[in-house]
């Protein structure tokens, strides 16, 4: 289980004029991308309080809080600002897209509010803990951030000026800005987006750098946002030799591809990696071919569409304590599977299981494997992923979770700790999928009303193992298309309790299989709700240029 260490802070340089830090709040992240928004934070313990100082540039309202899947509804905030008459602030819920309503029970204490240089700077408290139905549950998991803000104190709609983010405030992983420019580029060249629902384009290129650097930070560059659906930039095995570009999966050897370098899917942004760890490029790789990937969603089918999107890979010669690699595990995306999702079913579970003892056939010694972040992946009609541990047959615990996941929100997030994978340890993948407004069968496929199970797991040191997958031995059955309720939990049945055929595959695209494997139980998802009221909290500037302040938080061991 996860314990939270005491924390450890460094100071760094502060730049003139900026206040003083408080290690009560040592945490601190831009919401946005033009830095418009800072949140800090801070606590003393996971039943006490939480303390917040949200930083806009803005003289008008601003406003701040939880949402389950990065919309309105459902989203618990606070609402404040300064106007003629003093500073205002509300505990607020929403309903929807309208004015979120005042709570009965104001939860949030409001430490302090004011306005300088041109900026609303507002402190404030919780209990991390609260039984508010109207509150929402703050866990060691990531969170869905939101910020709204107006150029006036009248509450009204704010148009752009708003955002999500998803955070872990409880297990933060610290990172570093670094100053280096330096980028590579893996980007479309005003290619022809046809008049399909689905297309996949790949261009295959080298990225030519002749000794070893580390790859810091992915910055997804996109063009044509309504049409891009997912982006994957992999490694080629050596056989893969040619630059060109042209349509995916048409059956070459280059469909071989399957080392993941970086991924993006909608509603994400810049991933930047913890400081200790970057993703290894160049040197005796500097000659390898990469194939970036981009799925394109075109419902309307237009015609006439360019696009020159993808990847800015930024990367540092300052090489970093650990080479990351990135895992791709779940339900294998690239197998013909009879595997139908009825239709009109309001929850319906699919399963896919990494068996690390695979790794030992594929590269020998086999290191222990630190998990530090992760990307989840189904197509429109996923609404819930877990991922799951398990050490010696029993589960341990979940890897990652998200029970409101949006498919127009898929970010990948830091989990804030490290979780320690050995030799023979499982992973499980499990997606639930609603399609009670589906007349049809969805089947697993890469098609865009298709659907997919798939989480990508960030972890250190690299090894040459690129994805550990599986799914049910349908050739043993018979799928349904019915819609009847009794008959679609028998399909949900039959399917997880089929036999699992496992699979593991290396940068060679050789790989090991078992044909055995199978799903084990998983326990519920934990839900706390204690109420607690202790602790005091202090307010105090995030105001820094990204040579300030470097907090060191001690990484935290599961196991």
């Amino acid at each position: 289980m996860h314990s939270l260490l005491p924390f450890l802070y460094l100071f760094s340089a502060w730049t003139k004029g900026a206040w003083a830090a408080d290690p009560t709040m040592p945490f601190m992240e831009y919401l946005d991308e033009k830095h418009m928004v800072c949140l800090m934070w801070g606590f003393d313990n996971l039943k006490g309080n939480i303390t917040f100082k949200l930083e806009v540039n803005t003289t008008g309202w601003v406003g701040f809080g939880f949402s389950p899947n990065g919309g309105m509804k459902g989203a618990d905030m606070v609402m404040g600002g300064v106007g003629p008459d003093g500073s205002y602030f509300t505990d607020r819920h929403a309903l929807g897209n309208v004015e979120p309503l005042v709570d009965e029970q104001q939860s949030y204490t409001l430490l302090s509010m004011n306005e300088k240089d041109g900026q609303t700077i507002m402190s404030f408290r919780r209990s991390i803990q609260s039984c508010d139905k109207k509150d929402f549950l703050i866990t060691a998991q990531p969170i869905k951030l939101i910020y709204a803000y107006g150029l006036t104190d009248e509450i009204k709609y704010h148009r752009d000026n708003r955002g999500t983010k998803e955070v872990n405030l409880l297990e933060y992983m610290p990172r570093t800005t670094s100053t280096n420019l330096n980028f590579l580029s893996a980007t479309m060249n005003n290619i022809a987006v046809p008049a399909y629902r689905t297309y996949y384009y790949c261009k295959y290129i080298k990225l030519n750098l002749t000794t070893k650097h580390h790859i810091y930070m992915i910055e997804p560059v996109i063009e044509q946002i309504d049409i891009v659906y997912h982006m994957l930039l992999y490694r080629c095995p050596s056989f893969v030799t040619e630059e060109d570009d042209r349509p995916c999966n048409m059956g070459d050897m280059e469909d071989t591809c399957f080392g993941v370098v970086a991924a993006w899917a909608v509603g994400g942004g810049v991933f930047e990696l913890p400081e200790n760890v970057g993703i290894p490029i160049g040197g005796a790789d500097s000659g390898t071919i990469y194939r970036l990937e981009i799925h394109y969603n075109n419902p309307r089918k237009e015609a006439g569409r360019t696009d020159s999107s993808g990847l800015r890979l930024h990367y540092t010669a300052q090489l970093r304590q650990h080479d990351a690699g990135i895992m791709t595990t779940g339900v294998s995306p690239w197998t013909s599977l009879a595997y139908n999702i009825p239709p009109k079913a309001p929850e319906f579970h699919t399963y896919g299981v990494c068996n690390t003892t695979l790794f030992s056939e594929l590269l020998n010694p086999v290191p222990e494997l630190q998990l530090f972040a992760v990307m989840l992946h189904t197509h429109l009609a996923g609404r819930k992923i877990r991922v799951v541990h398990y050490r010696n047959g029993k589960q341990t615990g979940f890897l990652a979770l998200d029970e409101d996941y949006d498919f127009g929100l898929q970010q990948t997030v830091n989990l804030g700790h490290i979780t320690t994978v050995k030799q023979g340890d499982e992973i499980a993948v499990e997606c639930t999928y609603d399609t009670s407004d589906r007349t049809n069968v969805s089947i697993m496929g890469l098609g865009s009303t298709d659907e997919i199970c798939l989480a990508f797991l960030y972890y250190y040191p690299a090894i040459n193992i690129t994805s550990c997958v599986s799914h049910p031995n349908t050739g043993m059955s018979e799928n349904s298309t019915t819609s009847d309720q009794n008959m679609i939990a028998e399909q949900e049945s039959l399917m997880k309790n089929l036999p699992q055929i496992q699979y593991a595959f290396n940068d060679k695209h050789n790989y090991s299989v078992n044909a055995h494997g199978t799903v084990r139980d998983m326990m519920e998802t934990p839900v706390t709700c204690e109420t607690s009221n202790a602790a005091n909290g202090l307010s105090t500037s995030c105001k820094m240029k990204p040579a300030g302040i470097i907090l060191v938080l001690l990484y935290i061991a599961i196991m």
